[in-house]
């Protein structure tokens, strides 16, 4: 690779430590304001950069790179989710796609912990209750929620994040239960005391609360449908703390309206900032603007990472955080 200093665009403002040490170490071009940029700003800034450091808001398709620049060598993505980008058609064009894996692990699952409390606990009601002045004291029947102690989580989704978060749930008492494509190794489960089952409706079917830990991928979208949501308990509840695609939004709404389904604590959703109305009006529904990962350290740390991979891609080398198409 060249020697000289590195075109690099950024599609949205980063942490101010992250977009300084940038500009020291590469010719680097920040975004002004923090709006995402359009189709045609994308399409621009990769006729521009040798490397691209794109987010989870910038959906870079097939068509956008069939224009981008031969220069363009490197898309670094500032977040571990790459469903945005068009991972195999860059590498047909000889353009590497990197990523920053392993950073969001333990700041999701807290929130995950969190949204299970809230959900249960219905702290949001309780909050609203407070702020409208309308508390009238404490009664041996207001505001009655549910013990985490006891229940069967079950979690969709085992790797990094799902595992951080059986890690915590049993500190509450909770049962592990889990489905993923792959089984995990018999001294994982038994660290976790965990259940496996090869048959996610089985195990819908018998949790109190389910947890969304998995990638969005083909095989994931909608896995959660109508026909799946209905195998939950009535009493049981629903988290999301992975993508919002993996969960059929209206037929979780109109359940959640039934009354077939208790509850749900949703930070991402399936058509992003467009949230189903109804939705929204739901008082057995947390609804986060995508907090899960949303820490000062990490996002620090996913900057590291990005700058990491630039640097090494920069000495000729693979990038460490390399994302190679078929292994998503």
């Amino acid at each position: 690779m060249p020697s000289d200093r590195l075109s690099v665009v950024v599609t949205r403002r980063l942490p101010e430590a992250v977009e300084t040490r940038l500009c020291e170490l590469f010719d680097a071009r920040l975004r002004e304001d923090d709006a995402p940029m359009s189709r045609e700003e994308l399409v621009a800034a990769m006729q521009q950069a040798e490397v691209l450091v794109p987010t989870i808001t910038d959906r870079i398709d097939a068509a956008m790179l069939a224009q981008a620049g031969d220069q363009l060598k490197l898309i670094a993505n500032f977040g571990a989710g790459v469903d945005h980008i068009d991972v195999e058609s860059a590498r047909r064009r000889g353009i590497l796609v990197s990523n920053t894996p392993g950073v969001v692990t333990e700041d999701t699952a807290d929130m995950t912990i969190a949204l299970i409390l809230a959900v249960t606990r219905r702290i949001p009601e309780g909050l609203a209750l407070m702020q409208s002045g309308e508390w009238e004291g404490w009664a041996p029947t207001a505001m009655l929620g549910g013990r985490l102690a006891g229940r069967r989580l079950g979690i969709l989704g085992m790797g990094r994040i799902g595992q951080a978060v059986a890690r915590r749930a049993r500190a509450f008492g909770m049962q592990i239960h889990y489905h993923n494509r792959k089984r995990l190794r018999p001294e994982v489960e038994a660290e976790f005391e965990a259940t496996y089952w090869e048959s996610l409706d089985q195990m819908v079917a018998r949790m109190d609360v389910i947890s969304i830990n998995c990638p969005h991928t083909p095989s994931t979208f909608h896995l959660m449908n109508a026909r799946r949501l209905k195998l939950m308990k009535p009493e049981a509840v629903i988290v999301n703390t992975s993508r919002g695609e993996v969960i059929d939004e209206n037929a979780l709404t109109r359940m959640l309206r039934a009354g077939e389904i208790a509850g749900a604590g949703l930070d991402v959703f399936e058509h992003g900032t467009e949230i189903n109305p109804r939705l929204r009006e739901l008082k057995n529904v947390v609804l986060l603007p995508h907090m899960g990962s949303a820490t000062v350290e990490g996002r620090n740390e996913m900057g590291e990472k990005v700058i990491l991979n630039i640097r090494t891609f920069q000495d000729g080398h693979r990038p460490p955080d390399l994302v190679v198409p078929g292994m998503l």
